[in-house]
């Protein structure tokens, strides 16, 4: 029952397979499981090493058959698999593990920072990262770059180009945020809206009117007071003030005591807003011209950078699927691993597929667009979610039907991802505030648990 047929995510025109959800969440870890060797994926020659890597930065693309009858001897494939293993990462300091961020201090106390107590190296350090950030969001407004993330220690921000995830303007993502980050951005005029709070709350209005049909209905039956000269029963809200001065005038001390002041009462009005905070309700949506306010919002933001602790001084980490001013190039932690299960009376080979790292949308696609065909249609996966992102899949309001999805592809053609992973995180959202967790392919067709 928890399996979502392939059949639920519009079909690609171009193509007769089926495709598994677009997944905006960040994996830090994917095991494939297959009944075939991944031994094409083993010792990888200089020569494919560094054809990957051209592959890569000139954004060639792999076209495999169906299937390849020896993956090992298959230079393509292996050429490919090192292509799709490449990320770009800013700032690069080889002895710090920079992803992920939320909740790293533990991993990340005890390494040396010479910059958490020297401000002018913090300031070179920020003033760098700056330029970065700013090269990779002129490169996503110009088409160049898909999308890409910035990981602070609280909250990480998804920027997606016009066309991807079924929207017509670029979009920033932030996830989670705090009443006080966004009052931040209201007070810089950025427009944002928080699009799982108001569906909580039209669903709650929507069910508070039902039930005010029920009542309505039933109170002209039973309950004619307001005919009769009566005051309307007063409401929760004045019951709850009235209780909580009733003490006091018991007393005889309510004069001497201060009741609410206008602040006050707009606090607790707010109160519900507050509760979302740090949790993935407080998503927060910011789109077209906005994000470039919030782009120069972000750069001055003082709480963009811990204060103390372990990330003390340390820029946020930025994650892109292409080269920008400042990255640097990374690659996947990629190893085989051969085993025995025992099924029924016997024991039978399983062989996996390791992959460590910052596993972004665009690598997951490609890695099971190779496996497609090096496994002959027949794998799975259990994928490891970095949880604070996986809200990142709520639907947008998605405006698919106005959008139209060739001229999307023609448009970002030169983004430099795939054909078919481009037409696939298109498409819009529909994990919501979950991700896939398991995805397995038979007879070369998806199917997925989140």
């Amino acid at each position: 029952k928890d399996f979502h047929s392939p059949a639920a995510v519009p079909e690609v025109p171009s193509s007769p397979r089926y495709e598994f959800p677009a997944d905006w969440s960040i994996k830090t870890r994917l095991l494939f499981m297959s009944s075939q060797p991944f031994t094409w994926a083993e010792h990888l020659k200089a020569q494919e090493e560094a054809q990957g890597f051209v592959q890569h930065c000139r954004a060639t693309e792999t076209n495999l058959p169906q299937s390849i009858q020896e993956p090992k001897l298959s230079t393509e494939l292996r050429c490919a698999f090192q292509q799709s293993l490449i990320y770009w990462l800013h700032p690069s300091l080889p002895w710090l593990q920079l992803f992920p961020r939320i909740g790293a201090d533990r991993k990340l106390a005890g390494k040396a920072s010479p910059w958490s107590q020297d401000e002018a190296l913090q300031q070179v350090l920020m003033s760098d990262w700056s330029v970065s950030f700013t090269s990779l969001y002129n490169l996503l407004k110009a088409k160049l770059c898909p999308y890409f993330y910035v990981c602070t220690y609280q909250f990480t921000v998804l920027f997606r180009a016009a066309g991807l995830a079924g929207s017509d303007v670029i979009t920033a993502v932030i996830s989670p945020t705090t009443r006080g980050l966004r009052e931040a951005m209201k007070n810089e005029g950025i427009e944002f809206s928080l699009p799982l709070v108001e569906e909580s709350r039209t669903r709650k209005q929507r069910n508070s009117e039902v039930n005010l049909e029920t009542e309505a209905a039933s109170s002209l039956e039973v309950d004619n007071s307001a005919e009769d000269g009566e005051e309307p029963a007063p409401s929760d809200d004045d019951d709850d003030d009235d209780e909580s001065f009733s003490w006091l005038e018991e007393m005889g001390v309510q004069d001497k005591v201060k009741k609410p002041d206008a602040i006050s009462i707009k606090l607790r009005k707010e109160k519900h807003e507050v509760q979302v905070d740090h949790k993935p309700e407080s998503l927060a949506v910011v789109k077209g011209t906005n994000t470039f306010t919030l782009l120069n919002f972000l750069i001055n933001c003082k709480s963009l950078v811990a204060v103390a602790g372990p990330q003390a001084g340390l820029p946020p980490t930025l994650l892109s699927p292409v080269a920008f001013r400042g990255g640097t190039m990374q690659t996947l932690k990629a190893r085989s691993i051969n085993a025995k299960a025992r099924v029924q009376l016997a024991y039978e080979d399983i062989f996996s597929l390791e992959i460590v790292g910052p596993v972004l949308p665009h690598s997951l696609h490609s890695l099971t667009m190779l496996l497609r065909s090096a496994q002959r249609g027949v794998f799975s996966a259990v994928l490891y979610t970095h949880e604070p992102t996986a809200v990142f899949n709520t639907n947008l309001d998605c405006v698919s039907p106005a959008v139209n999805q060739e001229t999307v592809c023609k448009d970002l053609l030169t983004c430099g991802l795939h054909p078919k992973t481009l037409d696939q995180l298109s498409q819009c959202p529909i994990l919501g505030k979950s991700s896939i967790h398991f995805l397995e392919m038979k007879d070369y067709a998806y199917t997925w648990k989140s």
